[in-house]
């Protein structure tokens, strides 16, 4: 078996155990978090583990009275919820023992966004700490495998992606992905408010999975796939809540020949999209090598940008006449503008955009120089 890649939040948890407030661990599922919870309780005495997925333990979570959530967690010191979600009223049982049991430290994991952080952000405000734990991200793989090792691997992480299960079974990665994306990843899509449309989901998926690197209509979605503009943005936010997707706005400083609403879609995971295309040929086979490589960096650097607490604002910019920058990030009052190449030699700023902007610092990330983007 191979050895556990250590997360970079987890460090960052550690600092802040037995401080009176509640951890909270969000991300999407199979990323790592009960193994995260189970790492994090060999440094917490006496701990209560609660499984939300199972119905007891989400029931004995559920029950919001004081004597019982006193009985519950009884003589233990820390509490470990997964899945926490699940629990209907989450927010209000934890505020109830965090206000009422200084001393127990909980810590809750969560597979959608959009349950539990609704349910725990009024009842929690400040009582919590709050984490994004999503699939391994390139900073963690190169402090484990070194950069000679992990640089060799590049081609396997644009095409099969680095959840923890794929990076730890070579040779198994096409048959678990598809187990992965098949159902299993979006079982909180489908349990949030009853969806009952898994070909609806899977036509979206589809289509968003071919434009990547591509501005996204909600429009022609809805006419690729038989449905009308507000379902499509539905499905949309809660496969952004469920940390499949994410979205990336436009630049706009009203400039007269800027776009001023537009969106991309990128995959947090290059392997998922690709599952959802069936599509796992090598690189030299491709003809998507483009937009695979500006997901996979996009991707990468918001995980960066997270893991180390950097506050930046993303963006990519187009011009009505569609000249473009792939990756833009606003910090303070400095612009920095990147362009991703997988072709080294291809190096052509936007010379409307530096008119624009001849202030921003520009730079293409290429396969010679993505470890310093990413790390």
């Amino acid at each position: 078996m191979s050895p556990l890649i250590p997360r970079q939040i987890e460090s960052s948890i550690h600092s802040r155990l037995h401080k009176g407030k509640a951890i909270i661990i969000f991300g999407p599922r199979q990323s790592g978090k009960t193994t995260l919870l189970n790492n994090l309780s060999q440094y917490l005495d006496k701990t209560l583990y609660l499984n939300c997925d199972d119905t007891q333990d989400r029931r004995a979570l559920e029950n919001q009275s004081l004597s019982h959530l006193k009985s519950l967690v009884g003589a233990y010191q820390s509490l470990l919820i997964d899945e926490a979600q699940r629990v209907q009223g989450i927010g209000l049982s934890l505020k109830i023992l965090i206000d009422n049991i200084p001393q127990l430290q909980i810590i809750a994991t969560g597979s959608s966004s959009f349950e539990l952080s609704n349910q725990v952000s009024e009842p929690l405000t400040g009582r919590k700490y709050e984490y994004l734990l999503m699939p391994i991200a390139y900073q963690e793989l190169l402090a484990h495998h070194g950069s000679f090792n992990e640089k060799k691997e590049l081609s396997r992480r644009l095409i099969f992606g680095s959840y923890p299960d794929i990076i730890n079974n070579p040779g198994q990665e096409a048959e678990l992905l598809n187990l992965l994306a098949g159902s299993y990843l979006f079982k909180d899509v489908f349990s949030f408010q009853d969806l009952r449309r898994p070909e609806l989901l899977e036509s979206i998926l589809r289509a968003l999975a071919l434009q990547i690197g591509s501005e996204v209509s909600f429009t022609e979605l809805a006419q690729l796939t038989g449905t009308d503009h507000i379902t499509i943005q539905r499905y949309i936010q809660l496969l952004e809540a469920a940390f499949i997707i994410f979205r990336l706005p436009n630049y706009s400083t009203n400039q007269r020949n800027e776009i001023k609403r537009a969106r991309k879609i990128y995959f947090w995971d290059n392997g998922i999209r690709n599952s959802l295309i069936n599509d796992f040929r090598d690189l030299e086979s491709r003809n998507d090598i483009g937009a695979l490589w500006e997901n996979y960096l996009v991707s990468e650097r918001l995980k960066y940008l997270r893991n180390n607490q950097l506050y930046r604002s993303s963006f990519f910019w187009r011009s009505l006449h569609q000249s473009e920058i792939d990756y833009l990030e606003l910090y303070e009052d400095k612009l920095d503008a990147f362009e991703m190449k997988w072709n080294p030699k291809r190096k052509v700023q936007s010379r409307t955009f530096s008119n624009l902007y001849p202030h921003a610092d520009f730079q293409v990330i290429h396969p010679e120089n993505y470890s310093e983007f990413l790390a």
